[in-house]
């Protein structure tokens, strides 16, 4: 029987991932006697009546194949959906399968059934090994990739051709020679979000990861930020606001898209954008797409949207769904409407043609999702101000990282 619903869920209470106890839903962990399976998915596609058809038609195709089999797929919305999933896995009314992005691998691990126990080798053979790293939290596969994105540099080809100049910067050094010439024509040559809401993963950790830098040490018992390399990160980007090569009123404000100086032609690049979000305003014929920056190596932000099974499911059949759904013919269908890419190498081509596509696909090899530790949201909230700070001049960026490391030490140390 194929059932599929729309939920708004309002929960009042807050639960921190890291702290739930219970199981996934119904009975007990592993129970092998149950035929259903409660899904918990967020809205991938964005026009409802478009995902809702999606996940019929992957029920329909698998309770055909599994006769006497029932998959309920629900719908979350995306806002509180931690404060909702804990809440239900608190109570023992949790799914048996939810879609759950990389850094809220960790906090849910307990919770979890790895999945090196219900993947198919064949599928974990064929998954991208960016994509795998992606799920990968001591040492253990905790869920299935089932679709990649990446943020490659993106470069404005309107103000190249405004200086005259032909080639576009791949490395730290090249995108700031430039900038005395964009500054003078009257461009930017980025602008930089240093608004304290904006995540890390997409503004600040790419320069630390392109340094040679991290954010955790290997073994996670300590902040890794304050390095060298952050170091040298950071005062980079300082040099940019200091000098104009960025619009300083980012550093504190998140204005929308239409309302920026990157929306009006006057931004010369940026790693913190979609190819989707400038076409608008840029045109898509105008669009160069680039590998990552590089310092000491090319890095890009990139996300990894995964299928992770819950303890309480019937693993068996919990892990055929996921891997049925994980199938480049199913997840395709997930994927396109939002410019996604297959996790996977054995997929057909899903823009064939699109260049911007194909190049942006190109930088998935090289993407990080972030730190997979349950301390990384919170660390993140230590970190961004003391950012802003230094690149406001109110401190050094030496101290500003020293102090946000200290702090996030504390942290990590009050959370072991």
């Amino acid at each position: 029987m194929r059932r599929r619903h729309t939920v708004a869920l309002a929960v009042t209470a807050v639960l921190a991932a890291t702290a739930v106890t219970g199981c996934g839903s119904d009975s007990g962990s592993g129970s092998s006697s149950k035929k259903t399976i409660n899904t918990w998915v967020y809205p991938v596609i964005n026009d409802p009546k478009a995902n809702d058809a999606y996940w019929d038609g992957m029920v329909k195709g698998f309770e055909k194949e599994n006769p006497g089999v029932t998959v309920k797929v629900s719908t979350y919305p995306w806002a509180n959906r931690d404060t909702a999933l804990a809440t239900a896995l608190a109570a023992g009314k949790g799914p048996d399968v939810a879609y759950l992005i990389p850094d809220q691998l960790a906090g849910y691990q307990r919770n979890l059934i790895p999945a090196d126990k219900w993947v198919p080798a064949a599928d974990k053979a064929a998954y991208r090994p960016a994509a795998l790293k992606a799920v990968t939290v001591d040492g253990q596969q905790l869920a299935a990739p089932v679709l990649m994105s990446s943020y490659p540099l993106l470069c404005d080809k309107k103000v190249f051709d405004a200086i005259g100049e032909t080639s576009y910067p791949t490395t730290w050094d090249q995108l700031a020679a430039l900038a005395p010439t964009l500054k003078a024509k009257g461009f930017y040559a980025t602008s930089y979000s240093g608004d304290t809401t904006a995540t890390l993963n997409m503004t600040f950790y790419p320069l630390l990861w392109q340094a040679g830098g991290d954010v955790f040490s290997s073994d996670g018992t300590k902040a890794t930020f304050n390095s060298a390399a952050g170091v040298k990160a950071l005062t980079w980007l300082k040099t940019f606001v200091d000098n104009g090569w960025t619009p300083k009123d980012l550093v504190t404000t998140t204005p929308q898209i239409e309302q920026t100086d990157l929306a009006k032609n006057k931004v010369a690049c940026t790693w913190q954008n979609a190819a989707a979000e400038v076409e608008p305003f840029w045109g898509k014929e105008n669009i160069h797409v680039g590998p990552a920056l590089s310092s000491a190596k090319s890095v890009a932000y990139g996300t990894v949207g995964t299928l992770a099974v819950f303890k309480g499911a019937n693993q068996q059949l919990a892990g055929k769904w996921v891997s049925y759904i994980s199938q480049p013919k199913n997840t395709a269908g997930l994927q396109q409407p939002g410019g996604y890419f297959s996790a996977r190498t054995d997929a057909s081509p899903l823009y064939p043609g699109d260049k911007l596509q194909e190049a942006t696909e190109q930088v998935l090899g090289s993407t990080d999702v972030g730190p997979l530790d349950k301390s990384a949201r919170e660390v993140m909230g230590l970190l961004a101000p003391q950012i802003q700070a230094a690149l406001l001049g109110k401190t050094t960026p030496q101290k500003a990282l020293d102090d946000a490391a200290k702090a996030a030490d504390q942290l990590i140390a009050r959370k072991r």
